[in-house]
């Protein structure tokens, strides 16, 4: 996973990868930005998610996995057919599962709706990998996920500095 605020270095380096012998397996391009469930919250929490410093301090295991909330056509399980005082209250009680994980896990949320095939990307960073896991366990009994949320594939990888990683797949850069 790279992450970075210059797209053209990330593709940059995707082709540089890619030159070295390397295969493509999947990409996935999402921007931070703050939730429609976040506005009034204060500054100095808003800035964080708009300019992470990653990777948290003592986090050695990253997770990443694309969501999207459901729209079915009929039914009740349609996320944008509900008044947005119910999707509000709902994500706040999804938030509350997810503070239980304070400490353990450190969550970055961005957004891929027209850049990519599903409306967020959601990173999850720990020191140990059943952190994540139970993190993720849990998020899935909440109602926002249980009933309204569709997930893509997840990926899991060990974090290490970038000139590590290159070093290992014999990459200078």
């Amino acid at each position: 996973m790279a992450l970075g605020a210059d797209l053209w270095r990330l593709q940059r380096l995707q082709a540089d990868l890619l030159a070295a012998g390397l295969d493509l397996v999947t990409s996935y391009l999402s921007l931070t930005e703050v939730s429609e469930y976040a506005r009034g919250m204060p500054a100095e929490r808003l800035e964080p998610r708009l300019h992470p410093h990653l990777p948290p301090k003592d986090a050695k295991v990253v997770c990443f996995y694309p969501m999207s909330k459901r729209r079915h056509a009929t039914g009740s399980a349609n996320w944008y057919s509900l008044p947005y005082d119910e999707r509000y209250r709902l994500m706040e009680g999804h938030g509350k599962v997810g503070r239980r994980f304070r400490g353990q896990v450190v969550q970055l949320v961005t957004g891929s709706t027209g850049l990519d095939d599903w409306e967020w990307g959601v990173t999850l960073f720990a020191e140990e990998p059943a952190a994540i896991k139970a993190c993720v366990h849990e998020m899935r009994f909440d109602e926002a996920s249980a009933v309204y949320a569709e997930f893509g594939p997840f990926y899991v990888g060990l974090i290490a500095d970038v000139e590590v990683v290159l070093a290992r797949v014999n990459v200078a850069y």
